[in-house]
């Protein structure tokens, strides 16, 4: 394990250097076209010279991507983007985000579900409907980390900006949730497609997810509150994170929507009436910390899994088409919350345009792609659709949102 991370970190801070010394991209964009660019060189390397990358190959195999993901780095990065969110910001903008993060994600997922079934059967592929909806539940959430990793560069509009951050921290968990109860159906077998059971799955993932987060958010809160000494409380912000993340996993509730809520509970009244101006400087530098060194791990293995991401031209082609289908559905889902909530905005094609654009997808979608291996027929076909979509995502996306924003 500890030559494991000795690599990884390795890797990182010298793509990190790369970047900085002369790429001079905002850090994730940066260091996964670095990771991409050397995963496709020794992919190559691998057709004529299998034993030269074989070490390569064994090193990343032997590496669980989704579990390091979902089980892990998670709960310290999605506490860490919603520490840094002011609530009265988010405030101003609770019914939006809230229809963005649950009618939005459902009604991508539809149609990203549908719009691949057709694709597939179009191909030849015959892969039951469910399947589909599962990919597209995957693929539906924009990812926070990749959006606040991103746009936090950019100058944007505060409104717009809230929006943005703010559906993607609470997106990310409804779309897990969506995801789990879709492939607890799958799981379940014919038995589970009840209503009943949908809603008892949900509401233990959204309901416990929050409740954890709250409980184990005010706890750390209450405790913080009765001391001043920053390096113990900066421990109760660990202890919060670690034990908050494992208690929702043993209940089986969401442990992405517990982090956002206890990130925003003690970032917005933690600090304001449990730190003081030294703690509250410390905590923050610590998690900043935290969430760049997290991010660059995250996005160098993106890139580097790419090397074990099977390659075949059908798959690459259904890929690109699926790009444009997420970037469709995006749009579709935000409009029905967008012009119901925003009837006053001026510029409302423009916002729409930045929402849709700035909409990234990041690890968290790989992370549930890779968790369907050897689970799911034609696994490698979904794999290789979201490594697509988030490449693009990100390197696209990610570095030409800055010539949208321009125009405000």
């Amino acid at each position: 394990m500890l030559q494991f991370f000795a690599i990884i970190i390795t890797i990182s801070a010298l793509f990190g250097f790369v970047n900085h010394r002369w790429l001079k991209l905002p850090t994730s964009i940066g260091v996964m076209l670095i990771s991409v660019i050397l995963g496709i060189a020794l992919k190559s390397i691998e057709i004529f010279q299998p034993a030269f990358v074989e070490p390569f190959r064994a090193f990343l195999s032997g590496f669980d991507f989704s579990a390091f993901v979902l089980d892990f780095i998670l709960c310290f990065l999605l506490f860490a983007g919603a520490l840094h969110v002011n609530l009265r910001h988010l405030s101003g903008a609770r019914a939006t985000v809230f229809s963005y993060a649950t009618l939005g994600v459902i009604i991508s997922t539809f149609l990203i579900g549908t719009a691949t079934n057709i694709l597939l059967n179009w191909f030849g592929y015959e892969i039951n409907a469910i399947y589909c909806y599962l990919f597209g539940a995957l693929i539906s959430p924009t990812d926070p980390i990749a959006v606040i990793g991103i746009l936090s560069k950019y100058k944007i509009p505060q409104k717009v900006k809230t929006e943005i951050v703010g559906e993607s921290l609470f997106n990310d968990g409804v779309g897990v949730v969506v995801f789990t109860v879709i492939f607890s159906l799958i799981s379940g077998g014919h038995e589970a497609f009840t209503f009943g059971k949908i809603m008892q799955i949900f509401g233990i993932e959204v309901l416990g997810g929050l409740g954890i987060g709250l409980i184990t958010g005010y706890l750390g809160y209450l405790l913080m509150r009765r001391i001043d000494h920053y390096q113990t409380e900066v421990m109760i912000t660990l202890a919060v994170v670690t034990g908050g993340y494992s208690l929702a996993a043993a209940f089986h509730a969401s442990g992405p929507l517990a982090m956002v809520v206890a990130g925003l509970l003690i970032g917005n009244k933690g600090k304001s009436m449990a730190m003081s101006d030294e703690t509250a400087e410390y905590v923050d530098k610590f998690w900043e910390l935290i969430d760049e060194i997290c991010n660059t791990i995250l996005f160098v293995l993106m890139g580097l899994e790419i090397f074990l991401v099977p390659y075949d031209l059908v798959y690459l082609l259904i890929g690109f088409i699926l790009v444009f289908v997420v970037l469709a559905s995006r749009y579709i889902s935000l409009l029905p919350a967008y012009f119901l909530f925003n009837r006053n905005e001026t510029r409302k094609s423009l916002n729409l345009a930045v929402l849709t654009w700035g909409g990234l997808r990041g690890g968290i979608s790989i992370a549930l792609a890779l968790s369907l291996t050897n689970t799911v027929r034609e696994s490698n076909l979904f794999i290789v659709a979201t490594y697509c979509i988030v490449l693009f995502s990100i390197l696209v996306q990610g570095l030409t949102i800055k010539r949208l924003l321009k125009r405000y």
